[in-house]
């Protein structure tokens, strides 16, 4: 199933559940964004992913800094408000709960993403649907992002080697577009500076992108 990107109601960034409701899913603790480590990729179309998680750890004062796991990462937590309906008494209270996140940029390169998300999920001890990957997307019209929690690594190589030694495609993932140029070959397309155009419509979809995985994480 394929969620597009939509406007979220500010009531429903506060989340109602009744007391003791056990959860369909488990919460996002891992956040993995793809890209590539040296200094010459930085700007491109294939590192869109590295760019979620600068934006995204700035608005949570995360630094991503620490050597593990062939990636580099940070902890720390998102603040939601949980409001709680009695089922017996009808009384309503309401709460501030911390929540943990990991937010992952690795290192191995974009053709071996697959080893170091392994190695994060072993090492803390998650479970699949605990887990989200951020990427670029040229299938998809600069200026929009897609959510899913589910589907093959398609064209992407780094998704499809994250497919590959997770031996499943049931993880979440967003998938930021980058729309392509038919002139150009797809290798040198992905790994060439974003232009100035793109560079706008790409950042305000990854803004939109954030808000909806905040909202998301419960």
């Amino acid at each position: 199933m394929i969620i597009e990107e939509t406007r979220i109601d500010i009531w429903k960034q506060i989340e109602i559940k009744p007391i003791k409701e056990k959860k369909e899913s488990k919460d996002i603790k891992l956040i993995v964004g793809l890209g590539n480590p040296e200094k010459k990729y930085f700007d491109t179309y294939h590192n869109i992913g590295f760019c979620f998680i600068d934006k995204l750890s700035s608005k949570l004062d995360i630094k991503v800094k620490k050597k593990e796991c062939k990636s580099l990462t940070g902890e720390g937590f998102i603040e939601k408000e949980e409001i709680e309906v009695d089922s017996k008494t009808g009384k309503i209270s309401s709460k501030l709960v911390k929540k943990k996140i990991i937010l992952a940029k690795p290192q191995t390169y974009m053709n071996k993403s697959g080893e170091a998300v392994l190695e994060l999920i072993k090492k803390y001890k998650l479970s699949l649907d605990e887990i989200l990957i951020v990427l670029d997307d040229i299938d998809i019209d600069a200026g929009t992002y897609r959510y899913r929690e589910n589907g093959s690594g398609g064209t992407h190589n780094g998704l499809k080697n994250i497919v590959e030694l997770l031996k499943s495609q049931n993880f979440k993932r967003i998938r930021i577009g980058i729309g392509k140029d038919e002139k150009i070959p797809l290798i040198d397309y992905v790994l060439s500076k974003v232009t100035k155009e793109k560079r706008e419509k790409i950042n305000e979809a990854m803004e939109r992108a954030i808000d909806y995985l905040l909202n998301l994480i419960k």
